[in-house]
């Protein structure tokens, strides 16, 4: 493990675990939602408020995956998201993205209206740059908001107060970050509240799809429900070939104790080819902390992740002399091609399976839009915007992404058989029987099969986190083979 210890959330270290009623699995329900993170909440909660019989399944404890590992800025203002959108979609779709995302703020910020103290905190937001590419890149978004109708200030050098020299910036002032975990809390309380049966460590394994339901398989049981809400990060189900057009990312977070107590900081992020977000936050002892977060790469895909993170430290340290590391942890969230959440139906289910993904870092306004538009939908009504999140786009620009990250998932998956075993001082001892490669297990003398149980990728061990880590869709697995992230639903094979 890192010589900076294992990787714990500050939200993690600063709330209790929310610890649902152990009320027994129900053996039908009309809506099944799968994940315990925001936007499966929020399904939960709007769907119980509407009468409609739900039940939430969470693989581990709720929170316990991107919601509980996020930067958490409930904010209009998103660095480059915006221009991306335009780029990808016109302007169309940049209007109702923004709509809903000022939709799902306005509804998310209601619902924390009054909560404890720390849960919901206003700042200004704001997106800067370093660099000449940032610079373009501000621009550019600054043309695709003022087409969205946001209003953000264009600042000159100088006029933003940050630790970096900043050559441009655009400002959001009324912007708010949350304590994530608080927040969900506060959402999963009223869900139950409201009738929705929340169950913990519930992992299901398959969805399987009928004209007149659909079932959930978990390990020791079953439960039907007329139809089911995947929120799951990347969905678990292959049927509407999410894999193919997300592409799955991790970033490095850490708090950060400054001589003589953090300041308030605007929440920041760099546009620049290296992004660098910046934020406060209070740790254990009510002192506020410094959160950096940064170095995002593609899951699975770098050598050796603990330069990464020694990177982010050392960036934290130079432009916050004396800063002290108090813990750290890392997030995975998706990036869809074309730059637009998808919430709606899944393709070929038989209309009975929704889903929520491709948040892209920006999930505590994502997941709350995504829960708007399925909510919705699962109640006979309807989103104005609905149609942009449902995913049927073939620009000639998000085409030619879409055959470079596949061309990408391709090359990994043929060099993952030929890769020879790991030189990481750190990483497990790997060998081949025949082609396959394994390693032993941290708990027992047996080994793994270090191939993902999805489709089969060869994992690579990741250095700061100690996972193995599929490079093809962001699957992840412990040390001891139990899967962690999907789209992966099974530990690795032993032997």
């Amino acid at each position: 493990m890192t010589a900076f210890g294992p990787p714990v959330s500050l939200w993690q270290t600063t709330s209790a675990s929310f610890l649902a009623a152990r009320e027994p699995l129900p053996d039908r329900a009309e809506v099944a939602v799968v994940g315990g993170g925001l936007a499966g909440v929020a399904t939960a909660l709007l769907l119980a408020r509407a009468g409609v019989d739900v039940v939430l399944l969470e693989a581990d404890r709720i929170g316990s995956r991107t919601t509980g590992n996020t930067t958490a800025k409930v904010s209009a203002l998103q660095g480059s998201v915006y221009g991306a959108i335009r780029r990808h979609n016109g302007d169309d779709a940049v209007r109702d993205y923004a709509a809903a995302t000022l939709d799902a703020r306005a509804w998310l910020l209601d619902e924390l209206s009054g909560a404890a103290e720390g849960t919901l905190e206003e700042r200004p937001a704001v997106s800067y740059a370093t660099a000449d590419e940032g610079i373009d890149a501000l621009t550019e978004e600054a043309d695709a908001l003022a087409v969205a109708g946001i209003t953000a200030e264009w600042c000159t050098p100088g006029s933003i107060e940050l630790p970096v020299e900043v050559r441009g910036a655009l400002r959001l002032d009324g912007q708010h970050q949350i304590h994530p975990l608080g927040a969900l809390h506060v959402v999963a309380r009223r869900a139950q509240a409201a009738g929705a049966v929340l169950v913990e460590k519930a992992r299901v394994r398959d969805v399987t799809t009928a004209r007149d339901g659909v079932m959930l398989h978990l390990d020791d049981r079953e439960l039907r429900a007329d139809r089911v809400v995947l929120a799951t990060g990347l969905p678990i189900l292959d049927r509407g070939l999410f894999f193919t057009h997300l592409v799955p990312t991790r970033q490095y977070v850490g708090a950060f104790r400054v001589p003589g107590g953090a300041p308030e900081l605007p929440m920041s992020l760099s546009v620049d080819p290296v992004e660098r977000s910046l934020r406060d936050a209070r740790g254990s002892d009510g002192a506020r902390l410094v959160v950096v977060g940064g170095n995002s790469f593609t899951t699975g895909r770098d050598e050796d992740t603990q330069h990464r993170l020694t990177d982010l430290v050392d960036w934290a340290g130079a432009h916050f002399p004396g800063a002290k590391l108090q813990t750290w942890w890392a997030a995975q969230d998706y990036q869809p091609e074309h730059h637009v959440p998808f919430a709606g139906l899944v393709p070929r289910t038989s209309d009975r399976v929704f889903a929520a993904t491709g948040f892209a870092k920006w999930g505590m306004t994502g997941a709350m839009l995504a829960a708007r538009i399925i909510a919705a939908e699962l109640t006979t009504t309807s989103m104005p915007w609905a149609q942009t999140f449902h995913g049927r786009r073939g620009s000639v620009r998000t085409l030619a992404a879409i055959a470079g990250a596949n061309a990408a998932v391709a090359k990994e998956m043929m060099s993952g058989w030929a890769r020879p075993t790991p030189t990481a001082d750190s990483a497990p001892p790997v060998e081949r029987d025949g082609l396959v490669p394994v390693a032993p297990a941290a708990d027992t003398g047996c080994s793994l099969r270090t191939v993902c149980t999805h489709l089969g990728g060869v994992l690579r061990w990741n250095t700061a986190e100690g996972s193995w880590d599929c490079p093809l869709h962001g699957s992840r697995f412990d040390a001891d083979g139990r899967v962690i992230e999907g789209p992966a639903t099974r530990d690795l094979a032993r032997e």
